[in-house]
Order: structure tokens, then C-alpha cells, then sequence
């Protein structure tokens, strides 16, 4: 832990972190400057800034809880690191048990030595550069075919429908991942997306722009309390 917690080892998390900090901050502000071009106005990009950054503590608070048991395996900068990069708490608690099983200890054993803490953070490092790899190399492809679509689409839904599929389907395939563990998180899926439907329902006929910005977080708060009923 020593060297995990390493001055080292914290420049190299700070200066990649950092990187991630300039990148929202640039992609914000080409957003902003953007805006004009496809006539949104000062207020709804305000709005769209505000939506996300509300929709962002939902998810957060779940990755915080797994970071917060991955310091006390990884230290702090490792931690910050990874998760800063990734946002995906559960998949890096995964690679980590990975790496230190491949190296043949336990995560946070006794026998967990500075060696394995480097195999762990190779099985990270290259665990996460695929989908870096994908999008460096097909985003100019992905790019192409986005225009293919749209101009044989003569009232541009075509692109919207290929999209929201997409969106349904990875959405669904995560909480179809949760709901087959159990009874109880089946409920919770389904409060959740109960009120949601409920939620922007009442948001569209009212045109309340508030409800539909804080409908994602209202949804989960709806869920975890289904979920404390049904454990009653």
C-alpha cells in the first residue's frame, strides 16, 4: 500500500485526470460555441448543461460506493485513476480480481505483494485500451455511415430510430443484467421504469422542463425505495 499510495504513482493519476478535466471543460465550451448553429438559444443550452450534470449523480453515487472499497485494495491514486477514466466502478473491481488471480493471490490478501499490485495494474491499463482503440480507429467510419443513413433518410428519423434502438438496447441489457439476479431487483427495475414513464408523461403535458431534468434521478430514488418495500 506504500507504493500504491506512492508520490509517483499520484503524478501519473493527477496528470491523466487532468487530461479528463481539460476534455469536459474543451467539449463543453465547443458545445456552447456551437450552439448558434443549430438554433439553440443561451437558456436550453443552459438547460442541456444543467440536465447532465444532474443525471451524472445517480449514477456517481453507485460508483462511489465500489471506489471507496477499491482504495482500501488499490490506494487512492490507482483508484482515482481508473475510475476517472473508465466510470465503470464494477468493471474495474472485476480486472482487479482478474490481475491479482492471474499473478495466483487474492485481492487484498497478505500475499498481495508490490508484483501483483503491477500485474493488476497491467490488467487494467490493457483491460481498458480496447475500447480507446475502437474509438481512435472507427470514429471517422462511424462518422461515414452516420451520413449514409441520414441522407437516405429524407426526414432524418432514420439516424434518431438507429440511435434510440441503440440506447434501448444497451440500457436494456444492463438492467436485464440485474433483474435475473433476483426477485427483489427485478422490482427495482421496474419502479424505476415505471416512473419514469409516469414522470416524463406528466412533463410532456405540463411542458415542465424541471420534472424532465430531474427525471432520471427521481427514477432511481423511485426504485431504491421499491426496493426497501419489497425487502420490508
Amino acid at each position: 500500500m506504500e507504493i500504491a499510495n506512492s508520490g509517483v504513482i499520484w503524478i501519473f493519476a493527477l496528470l491523466i485526470i487532468s487530461l479528463v478535466v481539460i476534455q469536459g471543460v474543451l467539449f463543453i465550451k465547443l458545445a456552447s460555441n456551437a450552439s448558434s448553429s443549430v438554433d439553440m438559444t443561451r437558456s436550453e443550452v443552459n438547460s442541456a448543461l444543467k440536465t447532465g450534470a444532474i443525471s451524472a449523480i445517480g449514477p456517481s453515487l453507485g460508483i462511489m460506493v465500489i471506489a471507496i472499497s477499491l482504495i482500501t485494495l488499490l490506494g487512492d491514486p490507482l483508484t482515482l485513476m481508473r475510475i476517472g477514466i473508465i466510470g465503470s466502478a464494477p468493471i474495474e473491481a472485476l480486472g482487479a480480481s482478474i490481475g491479482a488471480n492471474a499473478y495466483g493471490v487474492e485481492l487484498g490478501s497478505s500475499a498481495f505483494t508490490a508484483q501483483a499490485l503491477t500485474t493488476v495494474v497491467w490488467t487494467l491499463c490493457l483491460g481498458g485500451a480496447g475500447g480507446l482503440l475502437v474509438v481512435a480507429v472507427f470514429t471517422k467510419s462511424f462518422g461515414k455511415i452516420e451520413k449514409k443513413v441520414a441522407a437516405k433518410s429524407k426526414d432524418g428519423k432514420g439516424m434518431v430510430a438507429i440511435t434510440t434502438a441503440a440506447l434501448i438496447g444497451a440500457f436494456s441489457f444492463f438492467v436485464s443484467g440485474e433483474m435475473v439476479k433476483g426477485s427483489v431487483h427485478t422490482f427495482v427495475a421496474i419502479g424505476a421504469g415505471i416512473a419514469m414513464v409516469v414522470m416524463m408523461s406528466i412533463a410532456s403535458k405540463r411542458n415542465s422542463i424541471w420534472l424532465k431534468e430531474w427525471s432520471l434521478g427521481l427514477s432511481i430514488l423511485a426504485g431504491l425505495f421499491v426496493g426497501f418495500i419489497v425487502t420490508l
